[in-house]
Parts: C-alpha cells; sequence; structure tokens
C-alpha cells in the first residue's frame, strides 16, 4: 500500500504544481467577468433561439430560422468565415402545422398532447370511439389485422404517476461532487452506451413494425402515451425522415393521466369518444444537414491556423421550443464569443464556434463535421487539420451553471483546468474535475478520433424531471444567472485556450479493433 500513497501524493503535488505553471491573464479575465455577468446579452440570444424561431426539429422551418437568426448575428458582432456548413445528408424536414384532441365522450375535456415527430396528418378532423390495444410483441400484431380500419386506436403503455415527494430541481452537493472528483475509472462514467444504444435499436425496430402495421390496417390515428407527470411529458423519438420513406400514421404523444382516464373508462365498459385533427408538413427540397459556423480569427502568426473550438447543438425535439436542450448550450457559446469579441481580445489561435444539427436522431451534425474535417474514426484515416485542433468545448446538460469537467479520461489536462479552475473561484462552486466520461452529445466525435473533446459538469436543476425532450422545455425554464455564469467561465476558458504555447494535452490516437 505505501508505493501506492507515495505515487498518489506525488502526482497530487505534480498536478498542483504544473497548475501553478499556467499563464494566467487576470486582467482579461477581470474583463470578461464584468461584461459576462453585468452586460450580459444571454436573455435576448436564448429568446430569439426559442421565443421567435420556435420548436427546432432538424430540417424544419423553425431549425431554419434560428439558424439564419445566428449567422446575422453574428456578422454584428464582426464574427468572419459566418455560414451554414453542409455535413451530409440528413432526410426530410418536418412540422406541424395544426394540433387539437379532445375527449367528447363521456363528456368533454381537451388533452394535452402533441404529434409525434414525422408522422402524417388526419383525413381533416376525425371522431369517432378510442379501441384500445395490447402490442407487446410482433405476435400481438395479428390480434387486431382486419380490425383498425378507420380507428382510432389507443396504445396506453403503463406509466407511473404517482407524487415523488422528492424536488424537480436540485443542485449538486458538495458531498456529490467530491465522490464524483474520487471515480476511480475512466470508462464507469460514461456507463454502458453499446448496450443501450442496442436496446434503442431494437424498440425503435419494433415500433417501426407497429407503426408499419397501423399503416397497413388504415388506422384513423394513433393515440400513445408518454413518461411524465403533471402535463409534463417525455417525448420520443419519431417516424422515419429518410427520403423517399412511407408517411407514417398521424400520432398523439399523450400525457399519461389522459391515457390512464381512458383506459379506466373502458375497463368499466364506458366508451370513449374523442375529436382530433392533426396537420403536418414535409420539407425534401433539400435533404441536406447545415451546421452554423463563425470564427474569431487568431492574430499570431505562428499560431492563426491552429483552432480553439466551441458549440453545442441548435436542433430540439418539437413538443417545446428547446430551451434547456439545447438553446441553453448554444446561447452561452454565442455569448461567449460576444464577450470576446466585444472587449476586443486578440486570441491568438482562431476561436471558432459550430452550433449542431441532427444530434438528437444520432449526433449527425458534429459526427460528420469530424469525419469531414480531422479524420474517419472508422479507420482512424485522420486529415491535416486534425493537428490544428487545440480542444473542443461543449455544453449540453440544460440550464445549470458550470461546477467543473468531465477529462474524459485525459488525465494530461486535470493541472491545465485546475489552474483556469482557480482563477475563477468566486463563481464556479466548489470547483470539480473528474476523470469521468460522459456520453451522449457532441463532443464525442472529437473523442473518438482522439481530439480533446470536453463536457462540463453543470447542475442537473430540472434536466431529467421537467425539461430534457418535453412539452415544458421552455423559455421560462431557463436560470439566466446560471446561463450567465456560464458563457463567462466558457469564454475565459476558450481565451486561455487560445493563448496558450501548445495546444491542450491529447489522449494517443484510439486503435481500430481489427485493423492489420
Amino acid at each position: 500500500m505505501k508505493p501506492v500513497i507515495t505515487f498518489c501524493v506525488l502526482f497530487f503535488g505534480l498536478t498542483f504544481f504544473l497548475a501553478g505553471q499556467e499563464k494566467i491573464d487576470y486582467d482579461a479575465i477581470a474583463k470578461m467577468k464584468s461584461e459576462g455577468m453585468e452586460n450580459s446579452q444571454i436573455e435576448m440570444i436564448a429568446s430569439y433561439l426559442t421565443d421567435v424561431s420556435g420548436p427546432r426539429l432538424t430540417n424544419s422551418p423553425g431549425l431554419m430560422r434560428a439558424s439564419e437568426w445566428a449567422v446575422e448575428e453574428m456578422k454584428k458582432w464582426g464574427l468572419k468565415n459566418v455560414a451554414l456548413e453542409p455535413w451530409g445528408e440528413f432526410g426530410k424536414g418536418w412540422q406541424v402545422d395544426k394540433s387539437y384532441v379532445a375527449m367528447t365522450e363521456p363528456y368533454y375535456m381537451p388533452f394535452i398532447a402533441v404529434p409525434k415527430a414525422w408522422t402524417g396528418s388526419t383525413s381533416g378532423l376525425v371522431s369517432g370511439e378510442v379501441m384500445l390495444v395490447d402490442i407487446q410483441t410482433e405476435e400481438d400484431l395479428e390480434k387486431y389485422r382486419g380490425k383498425l380500419n378507420g380507428k382510432i386506436v389507443l396504445v396506453a403503455d403503463d406509466y407511473d404517476v404517482t407524487a415523488t415527494f422528492e424536488a424537480d430541481g436540485n443542485r449538486y452537493t458538495d458531498e456529490e461532487l467530491k465522490e464524483m472528483e474520487k471515480y476511480p475509472s475512466q470508462n464507469g462514467g460514461s456507463g454502458d452506451y453499446s448496450a443501450r444504444y442496442a436496446r434503442y435499436r431494437a424498440m425503435r425496430e419494433f415500433r417501426n413494425k407497429v407503426n408499419d402495421f397501423m399503416a397497413s390496417e388504415n388506422a384513423a390515428l394513433i393515440i400513445s402515451a408518454r413518461r411524465g407527470r403533471h402535463g409534463t411529458f417525455f417525448t420520443s423519438n419519431g417516424a422515419s425522415y429518410a427520403p423517399g420513406s412511407e408517411v407514417a400514421t398521424a400520432e398523439f404523444e399523450m400525457a399519461p393521466e389522459y391515457t390512464n382516464m381512458m383506459k379506466r373508462l373502458l375497463a368499466k365498459g364506458i366508451p370513449v369518444k374523442l375529436e382530433a385533427e392533426i396537420r403536418t408538413s414535409f420539407y425534401e427540397d433539400d435533404i441536406k444537414g447545415y451546421n452554423v459556423i463563425g470564427e474569431i480569427p487568431g492574430t499570431d502568426k505562428n499560431l492563426k491556423d491552429e483552432v480553439v473550438m466551441i458549440g453545442g447543438h441548435l436542433d430540439s425535439w418539437h413538443a417545446g421550443t428547446g430551451a434547456t436542450d439545447n438553446a441553453s448550450g448554444c446561447a452561452v457559446m454565442l455569448e461567449a464569443l460576444r464577450i470576446i469579441k466585444t472587449l476586443g481580445l486578440q486570441p491568438k489561435r482562431t476561436i471558432r464556434v459550430a452550433l449542431w444539427t441532427g444530434e438528437e436522431q444520432g449526433i449527425h451534425g458534429s459526427r460528420n463535421y469530424v469525419k469531414n474535417h480531422f479524420g474517419d474514426s472508422e479507420t482512424m484515416a485522420l486529415k491535416p487539420e486534425h493537428e490544428k485542433l487545440s480542444a473542443y468545448y461543449n455544453i449540453d446538460n440544460g440550464t445549470g451553471r458550470i461546477r467543473g469537467v468531465y477529462l474524459q479520461g485525459n488525465e494530461g489536462a486535470r493541472p491545465v483546468f485546475a489552474s483556469w479552475f482557480s482563477a475563477m473561484s468566486d463563481i464556479i462552486e466548489t470547483p470539480t474535475i473528474t476523470i469521468r466520461n460522459t456520453g451522449g452529445t457532441d463532443h464525442l466525435g472529437f473523442d473518438a478520433v482522439g481530439l480533446p473533446g470536453f463536457q462540463f459538469i453543470q447542475d442537473e436543476v430540472e434536466y431529467n424531471t421537467r425539461t430534457h425532450h418535453t412539452n415544458m422545455d421552455v423559455y421560462d425554464r431557463l436560470e439566466i444567472d446560471d446561463l450567465k455564469q456560464m458563457a463567462t467561465v466558457i469564454a475565459i476558458i476558450t481565451y486561455h485556450t487560445a493563448q496558450r504555447p501548445e495546444k491542450m494535452p491529447r489522449e494517443s490516437i484510439p486503435v481500430v479493433t481489427g485493423s492489420n
């Protein structure tokens, strides 16, 4: 045991020694704190991305409104190389033009529901009795063959809607952060994503078979329950957006309190009638996906060709306006660039922002950007730009203030972040650096080709209980003071990354399994 203890003491002593060697521009930090906390434009930016642009499903008109607004705003700030950059083929755009559903018998009651993404329209206003179906396996489909023509079909899975007796919103305690910092494994923090995605793919394939069956049986409308409580419900992945795919039967996703009520009435032998109308539009003139790009060019003759990237995904689901997922991250990154530009700071390296699209359908925008610019994670064939990137910083964990950073296994970056956080102790409570990985968003594409890609530890606030992929993910769920702190922290970290004599430390290039 003694050699291990000695190594730990030496390691942490070396960490703090190296942290002291990182050059800190305290004058620039003071200016960025003042601009970011006292003259913030975060409310304006966030409101334009949400209230004004609306829902931002990938390739929808709402996403294009937000993208074009961000382009014009960055140009006003004096950023360079601002553009909508295509990343590859995505598929159909889609939006809701009309949505209405209510119970008419045994009495009238409007229901909280939204059309499922990429589903079709009803044949005008439809009305009729609700037919409950129980489909858990492919074999169950045969029980309903020939029985669904023109029916309003209720596929009501059971969801727990009982009281939780826990607060919807929370912040990390010091104890939780200390526990996170002690995490011994660099792989454990991300969870088993391969198994999780395998389960997700299997579930999606089964759901697609159910949708195909409903369409072949000519059902008039599908009603499906979704997880949630108190009128808040979590949307799911939608129907196919692939070019040329068949339009799926019109479907509502509904708060479970209403589907539960219909099930109870039907179980008592009381007929339930609904009236409903869905009108949706598809957009196939341009099936490419586009990321929003803008830059503050570097000024050092030896370093200006190197790049520091920051970003978040601009696309959202459509039940709300995608405020915490992820207009918050995009607003923070735009505000960080505005702070640096407004103050007239002169970064040595180029600072580039990317607002990604297609994240909600599989992290498409950032993964394809990495493939187009830096390298292919499947073959590890790298491009010249790979050597030029210092780091990528991502925000996609809601509206909560930054409490630290996930190192993604990159231990070499620990002393650098420790130094930066020490200069921000007045705005970061209990700054935490953990070796853990975190998954599920746009830094992963960078990490996959051996580039330093980081996601920040943020207070959860209401992310997992009220806002993430829900009908209540709207502007009012944003914590504005938290967003100001986040933008200031990102501005400071980004600027200092651009000023370092060396690029951020890197891990080894991943080895492609099975390669010769």
